[in-house]
């Protein structure tokens, strides 16, 4: 699919604000994609369509999780997980995306995992540093990002945890994992 059909499929589900997010994602994402050689039409792909599922009713969301078999866990860490996991379904469902580097890439971009694809990383990356993002440590996050994804990446999910363990939140067993997956890969 197209760039520009994947954008205006997009723009239809999406208010304003989060399409104006999806297309600093779809920048950012081209860029990193660019820098560390990843397949550049499965990254757009992937940065467009990454909260496709965003705005569904949180209802219908749970409803897919448990119809779908997925991980009974993200029904327990908070409904802003769901629309990864769900929205990757969908856009294979209804948009007929059928390449698993995507649909992952859709899938764990706001868990994360262990041993995350480089498309993957990407995506994650990209949505936490978009230039439309605001927040402290964003910039250390982006400035890591022009110099090793790796780095990137263990700092924006400490950071994150962190925020979720200030404000007493529980932490996806998933995001946790993808951090020590990195530490320990880098000893």
């Amino acid at each position: 699919m197209e760039k520009d059909k994947a954008l205006s499929i997009v723009k239809e589900k999406l208010p304003n604000k989060r399409y104006v997010h999806t297309l600093g994602v779809l920048e950012t994402a081209v860029n990193l994609a660019q820098k560390y050689g990843v397949d550049q039409k499965k990254v757009e792909l992937a940065a467009v369509f990454h909260d496709y599922a965003k705005f569904r009713p949180i209802d219908e969301m749970k409803q897919i999780v448990v119809n779908e078999n997925m991980d009974d866990a993200l029904l327990l860490y908070g409904d802003e997980l769901l629309h990864g996991p769900v929205g990757a379904y969908l856009v294979k469902q209804e948009i007929g995306i059928n390449d698993e580097g995507v649909l992952d890439a859709i899938r764990y971009h706001t868990t994360g995992r262990p041993n995350m694809t480089l498309l993957e990383k990407v995506i994650y990356i990209a949505d936490y540093i978009e230039p439309n993002r605001c927040f402290k440590g964003v910039e250390e996050v982006r400035e890591l990002a022009k110099q090793d994804i790796d780095d990137a990446l263990i700092t924006s999910i400490s950071n994150t945890v962190n925020f979720l363990m200030k404000k007493k939140q529980p932490v996806f067993p998933a995001t946790l994992a993808a951090y020590n997956y990195l530490i320990l890969k880098e000893e």
